[in-house]
């Protein structure tokens, strides 16, 4: 999406023209990330956000494998050497 000019408004606050909120999937009342990344200013939604970080992890995590299952599994035989 091409970049668009926007004013920041009494109190710091920047609107976020329409096209690009629904491009992100975010609504009035919506919780975003803000970041800044070299300089600029980063908006994500938290949905995304969650996103991109179970796709980071399940690169290091081979397939088939639940982790869930696995702590279980280790609870138990913690538990059964007690």
């Amino acid at each position: 999406m091409e970049a668009q000019r926007v004013k920041i408004v009494e109190g710091g606050k920047l609107v976020i023209p329409a096209l690009m909120r629904r491009e992100l999937g975010i609504g009035a009342g919506d919780t975003v990330l803000v970041d800044i990344d070299n300089g600029e200013l980063r908006v994500r939604s938290v949905s995304k956000a969650l996103e991109r970080a179970r796709a980071i992890l399940r690169r290091h995590i081979p397939e088939g494998v639940n982790l869930a299952d696995e702590l279980i599994d280790d609870r138990r035989a913690e538990a059964e050497h007690e």
